[in-house]
């Protein structure tokens, strides 16, 4: 890493202010990311440590209490120039301070959770998890979301190499130590008083090296698949619901697979429409059957039909309740409401209008 970038902050990595609105990071992020994706650049080995620059910076700025506690860090001039060390590792400079170098992921650990943040970004979290879930938006049908079922979804992520099993050898290549970070797979450089951990970009955090690269992967150790999943929609899922898939998202430089972020996005029914736990309708019915009352069926949002009974002189826009066939969660069940729709005769023959007509004459003595 050379002094500059050692030098720059994360605002400064992303290209925004320090005041900088959510929107504005993320929009930022995304436009960097698309820009030095190690897939777009295979012919550019600066464009993954790039990439990971990136990302490293998006993790911190775009959760608010990570961003607190790094502006607090940020604040105290923990951000300052760096020299080169032994093996091309960064090291503070010599009137820092800290004798050996300050490790963010032990010296913080008592300063609410800023060594969690440090230790995370640069690979050592404590949890394992990814910096960068993968986060996708699915379409579930009505009725699935209403139930519980399951949706397919396809994604675009990384995998180890089937051909290098995620090496980046080619086969019968030469395998050495790492001349970079000496076989560790990590590297160190300096801020100010402070020393910080990293993957070795030139190892890609393996701490080896092949003689050949694989030629099916560039050497990555990871491909680009479509991966088809199966995601279980719980019953009672709303537009907005989210998911965490363990395990099925980007291969990371660990060699370890991310999680993927499911939100869902429920589709609109020709019949059904959902208000909390209850489930609304409507229902036309014509004039006679209003006058005369009736018997209906209404489909529910478990498949099924149920029988109605419309009493005589139902008048348009009364609502009937079916207890208990609304959605169910988390112990609960709504109801479903049946609003009665009378619909008109635009066109009647001469029987059906001599009939109203009488009906009229009868009905307008009554007033």
């Amino acid at each position: 890493m050379s002094p500059v970038a050692a030098s720059k902050d994360y605002y400064q990595v992303l290209g925004v202010g320090e005041k900088a609105s959510a929107a504005e990071i993320k929009k930022a992020y995304r436009r960097l990311a698309k820009q030095y994706h190690p897939d777009a650049n295979p012919d550019n080995p600066g464009a993954a440590e790039r990439f990971k620059e990136i990302s490293e910076a998006n993790a911190v700025l775009s959760d608010a209490e990570k961003r607190k506690q790094y502006d607090t860090m940020r604040k105290y001039g923990a951000f300052g120039t760096a020299r080169p060390g032994a093996g091309g590792a960064w090291r503070p400079d010599a009137g820092g301070g800290a004798p050996g170098g300050f490790d963010f992921t032990r010296g913080f650990e008592g300063f609410g959770g800023l060594g969690d943040i440090f230790s995370t970004i640069f690979g050592r979290g404590r949890r394992g998890e990814p910096v960068e879930p993968v986060e996708v938006t699915v379409s579930v049908p009505f009725r699935t979301a209403a139930r519980g079922g399951s949706v397919p979804v396809t994604l675009s992520v990384t995998e180890a190499c089937p051909v290098c099993g995620g090496s980046g050898a080619a086969p019968g290549a030469k395998i050495s130590t790492c001349a970079e970070c000496g076989g560790r797979g990590q590297v160190t450089f300096g801020q100010g008083a402070f020393s910080v951990s990293r993957p070795c970009p030139a190892c890609r955090g393996r701490g080896r090296t092949a003689s050949a690269p694989c030629t099916n992967c560039g050497g990555r150790g990871d491909v680009s698949v479509d991966k088809r999943l199966m995601v279980s929609v719980p019953a009672g899922t709303d537009t907005g619901t989210r998911v965490r898939l363990k395990g099925q998202g980007q291969r990371e430089p660990t060699g370890q697979n991310g999680d993927v972020i499911v939100t869902f996005e429920v589709e609109p029914d020709r019949f059904l429409r959902r208000e909390g736990l209850d489930i609304h309708c409507t229902v036309p019915i014509n004039l006679a059957q209003a006058v005369l009352g009736t018997k209906v069926r209404v489909r529910t949002v478990d498949g099924r039909r149920v029988v109605l009974r419309v009493p005589a002189g139902t008048q348009p826009g009364r609502k009937f309740r079916i207890k208990g066939h609304g959605i169910e969660r988390h112990g609960q069940r709504g109801d479903q409401f049946v609003e009665i729709q009378v619909k008109i005769p635009e066109h009647l023959d001469a029987d059906q209008e001599r009939l109203l007509k009488e009906f009229a004459d009868k009905a307008s003595l009554k007033y």
